[in-house]
């Protein structure tokens, strides 16, 4: 008999222990974001140059992004340091949540951490990348053309920030959709022809996720939307594979089989009726064809009962080969004695 994956503690943890371990993990966070922040602080002035050249590419000659608060030469830089710490740690963060919750789950599910946690990075990252060097100059370079004649772009240095902040996550969190749609998969949740089924309703809520997490353009709100939905395509793709390499479907075949095969194999007592019935018949066709003064009636009536004693026993000899399991001669029901 198999037994199943348990977590590793068997003692339960209580509430304070919990809540220490929320605490390392927390503050194991804290401090990798704040060893980022204080690296990349002294170059925030060069980071921001950088991330701005999608936008200074397209401004016309003469022309510059202008600071309108009074603290934003400062504020701004701070606050893209602090962004951007916690976007190269995300995968630290992660991996600390993962340690938070790992005593709780089973060895099958900890044997999808690994590869989820190197995807979700991989794809978050790529999300980022592929907003910054693809979306970015396809929508200032549209932007800056729709400029009325006579009107001066002179972009913000915090709304500028806040907008590629946005851009980012909004692209890193959508290039997650292959790593959901493959957990949904492999846990069967869902199966991969409802996934295919509900392709039109996922292609309408890529548009508006587009419509609401980008400016107001048709280019932007496409750039978004069509990533996602081929995403979510290779990510059924990839779930189909790998549950036709585990053979999860075959293995849920089989033991569909097996728990209908074990129940059609249990006693019933529409079986103990037939046989009651038959043998009823074949006792009043004895009877009928036999005279009076030369039939036994307590002889015929032993052999009845000791078939159907012995038809109550064969379905348990079929269930069990235990030799324990079956009945002792003691325990067998003692004959009625013979005139």
């Amino acid at each position: 008999m198999k037994q199943s994956a348990l977590p590793p503690n068997d003692q339960e943890m209580t509430l304070v222990q919990h809540l220490l371990e929320l605490r390392n993990a927390v503050t194991k966070s804290v401090i990798a974001v704040a060893v980022m922040f204080l690296i990349l602080f002294p170059f925030a002035n060069d980071i921001y140059t950088f991330i701005a050249e999608p936008l200074t590419r397209y401004l016309p000659d003469n022309t510059s992004m202008i600071a309108v608060g009074v603290a934003s030469p400062f504020l701004t830089p701070f606050k893209l340091s602090l962004v951007l710490a916690i976007y190269i740690a995300m995968p630290f963060l992660l991996y600390q949540l993962w340690s938070f919750i790992a005593p709780a789950l089973y060895s099958h599910e900890k044997q999808l951490i690994g590869p989820v946690l190197f995807f979700s990075s991989f794809l978050f990252y790529a999300g980022g990348a592929f907003s910054y060097f693809v979306v970015f100059p396809l929508v200032f370079g549209f932007l800056s053309q729709t400029a009325p004649d006579g009107v001066t772009i002179a972009t913000d240095i915090a709304l500028y920030l806040d907008f590629v902040i946005k851009m980012f996550f909004a692209f890193g969190l959508a290039f997650e959709v292959p790593v959901i749609t493959v957990l949904l998969i492999l846990t069967g949740m869902v199966k991969p022809k409802t996934m295919s089924h509900a392709r039109p309703y996922v292609i309408v809520a890529a548009f508006v996720l587009g419509m609401l997490l980008t400016p107001p353009d048709i280019i932007s709100q496409t750039l978004l939307a069509v990533p996602v939905w081929l995403l979510y395509e290779l990510g059924i793709i990839i779930g189909t594979i790998i549950l036709k390499r585990k053979g999860l479907d075959k293995d849920h075949e089989e033991d569909t089989a097996a728990a209908t095969s074990s129940y059609e194999h249990e006693p019933s007592t529409k079986s103990y009726q037939g046989s009651a019935q038959k043998f009823d018949r074949g006792f009043a066709e004895q009877t009928s064809n036999s005279s009076d003064e030369d039939f036994d009636f307590d002889n015929e009536f032993d052999k009845i009962e000791q078939e159907m004693a012995a038809l109550r026993e064969q379905p348990s000899q079929e269930k069990s080969n235990n030799p324990k399991d079956k009945p002792s001669d003691d325990e067998q029901e003692p004959k009625r004695p013979t005139n």
